[in-house]
């Protein structure tokens, strides 16, 4: 067994493994960006390393950054946990060919044949396992797109080859929209997954998201833990995710389970994964889908999920202790008919977001209250705590409410219990989204589909969920709270994280920043001369600025300077919360200057555009 484990990852995802690692008996090692150096699994961890500042390219996707840190930390094996690298096949190989670190996943090789979409399908079909009709060879001209229309019909959905959770997917509803969906979806892969290539499959107008989880070793064992039903989605992110599915027989439960594992199987895949399906809804059905049901092949995500707690609760089985164990060279000790299903189980994802405001990401604030619900059947998974400041730099998610009942009735009923319990003040969150979605008729009987949320539900009843729910997300403080200051240093040495505290009651207020080994307070360098965008481009042009919304990265600039531009037209493009968001000029005007380049990670206020 491993004797350290790096965890190359953050927030709560970050502490679940670090927790498995302790029932190990194993040491773990944190890395953290600048923006997260107060986090909660900076503080679980029993070391911490700092990695590069707040953008994550120069952080926690920085490949040498975080196997440097693994050794310094002198770590046997890095757990990516999920999101970052961890499906990233490159950086898997890298620590597979780094001496004295063990990767905890499957091998680079079997990350790159099912995480390439089209090499995925080939496998999948040539194992029997259905898959939704569409091509195998990556497509490139709008040509290739029309001809598929009019063989298959629309609507077409064009997918990155290296795509998931609906980044880099797009929808063409006929012909006139293939031009801009085919570069839309080519732009998204480019800048998301570093690869443009696309393919095309018949876009499913009802489906179900129905998905596997898998467990393989390297002695052959391969065993499926049940289904999770994830259908509850907002624009292709899942919100709610439940196990077992109440919308299938077992006999079709049996038969998509068989055919994730025959999936697998053929493609020599080891550790956890994830293998996803779309069910056809049938429209107006009485009772759960039958045998005869279509279900066609989706995914396969060769890392932990998200939403893995649900299948550890009406399991027992620990699947990320069991992916270290895995990884160390064990066996599965275990038959696929020893695997139990008992009760029910609902995950809820906890986002630091407005349902009322179209889910818009909160762009700050302090957790001033912080009290999870507690009881029977609730579990909680977070990095949290009390007076910390939310980090606003990454994925909006701040925790996972798991809720388990001995059935789907008592585990809602459980739920909406322990929903009324957790309190949270000082940001928004969508635990009033979450309470709605319980007394939902669509929800609660289990006919809703990936499109329920975008297409059908009332947004007037999220907005009243909200003002009845919302609770408090302004910041304040007492008298008291100001005459106290705490004194915060952070001390790095080699890049190693320490600490020191000091609390002092009607001391003046000092600035922040970390102490710098050898020394000194570490400060940020003012741009130098004339007014500049939060970002430090200096600003020349003048007239009006166009900044930013939210924080995100430049996917493109679809204007230069110059260019007269009218109100409504696009200016720029930026991905936030792995969606794309136009940029719009509210105005016409000229372009004086551009304030942001493609690739370039901006935060909320910083000028992208000046328009005269």
């Amino acid at each position: 067994m491993f004797r350290k484990v790096l965890v190359a990852n953050r927030g709560e995802i970050a502490v679940r493994v670090m927790r498995a690692c302790e029932e190990l008996n194993i040491g773990t090692v944190a890395i953290y960006s600048e923006a997260d150096k107060d986090s909660g699994h900076v503080r679980y961890a029993d070391e911490a390393y700092n990695v590069g500042p707040a953008r994550a390219a120069d952080s926690y996707l920085d490949h040498e950054a975080v196997i440097e840190a693994a050794r310094k930390a002198d770590a046997d094996a890095i757990h990516p946990g999920y999101g970052f690298l961890a499906e990233n096949a490159e950086f898997a190989g890298k620590v597979q060919d780094a001496e004295g670190i063990t990767w905890i996943g499957p091998s680079s090789d079997a990350m790159e044949s099912l995480g390439e979409k089209t090499k995925a399908r080939t496998i999948m079909d040539e194992a029997d396992v259905p898959i939704v009709p569409g091509t195998t060879d990556p497509v490139t001209e709008p040509e290739a797109v029309k001809e598929f229309g009019e063989k298959h019909g629309y609507p077409i959905a064009i997918k990155a080859e290296g795509g998931g959770g609906g980044r880099g997917m797009k929808v063409v509803w006929d012909e006139s929209e293939v031009e801009d969906q085919l570069e839309s979806a080519k732009r998204e892969g480019e800048a998301y997954f570093d690869n443009d290539s696309v393919y095309l499959e018949r876009y499913l107008e009802q489906p179900r998201h129905i998905e596997v989880q898998i467990l393989a070793d390297e002695h052959g064992n391969v065993r499926h833990l049940g289904e999770r039903d994830c259908s509850l989605q907002r624009r292709h992110q899942k919100v709610i995710e439940e196990a077992p599915s109440a919308a299938l027989t077992d006999e079709l439960r049996e038969k998509i389970g068989e055919a994730a594992r025959q999936g697998v199987a053929a493609a020599d895949y080891t550790n956890a994964g994830t293998v996803e399906f779309l069910v056809e809804e049938e429209p107006g059905r009485d009772g759960p889908l039958g045998p005869d049901a279509n279900f066609f092949f989706l995914e396969v995500n060769t890392r932990i999920q998200v939403e893995h707690t649900a299948t550890e609760e009406i399991t027992g089985i620990d699947i990320v202790k069991r992916q270290i164990q895995i990884a160390a060279g064990e066996e599965i000790d275990f038959d696929q008919d020893d695997v139990e299903i008992d009760g029910h189980a609902i995950e809820f994802r906890i986002n630091a977001e407005n349902a009322a405001d179209d889910f818009a990401p909160a762009t700050g604030g302090t957790l001033e209250t912080y009290d999870p619900p507690g009881g029977i059947g609730v579990r909680l998974d977070d990095a949290l705590r009390q007076g910390d400041d939310l980090v606003t730099d990454y994925d909006s998610m701040i925790a996972k409410l798991i809720v388990w009942g001995e059935d789907r009735d008592e585990c809602i009923e459980r739920s909406l219990r322990a929903l009324r319990e957790y309190e949270i003040a000082g940001i928004p969150t969508i635990i009033p989204f979450h309470r709605l979605m319980l007394t939902d008729e669509e929800f609660v009987r289990s006919t809703h589909t990936t499109k329920y949320l975008d297409e059908e539900l009332d947004e007037s009843r999220i907005e009243e969920a909200q003002e009845q729910w919302g609770g408090d997300t302004g910041s304040g403080g007492s008298e008291d709270d100001e005459e106290t200051v705490e004194r915060e240093f952070t001390v790095e040495v080699n890049g190693k994280r320490f600490e020191v505290e000091l609390e002092e009651r009607g001391a003046p207020a000092i600035p922040t920043g970390d102490i710098e080994a050898g020394g000194g307070q570490a400060s940020r360098p003012e741009p130098a001369g004339g007014s500049s965008n939060d970002g430090g481009t200096e600003l020349e042009g003048d007239g009006e600025t166009v900044d930013a919304e939210m924080q995100g990265t430049i996917l493109d600039v679809e204007v230069a300077e110059g260019d007269e531009v009218a109100a409504g037209d696009v200016l720029v493009v930026l991905e936030a919360m792995k969606m794309e968001n136009d940029i719009v000029a509210s105005r016409g005007g000229t372009v004086t200057q551009i304030a942001t380049e493609e690739g370039e990670s901006v935060d909320m206020g910083d000028t992208l555009v000046v328009l005269e």
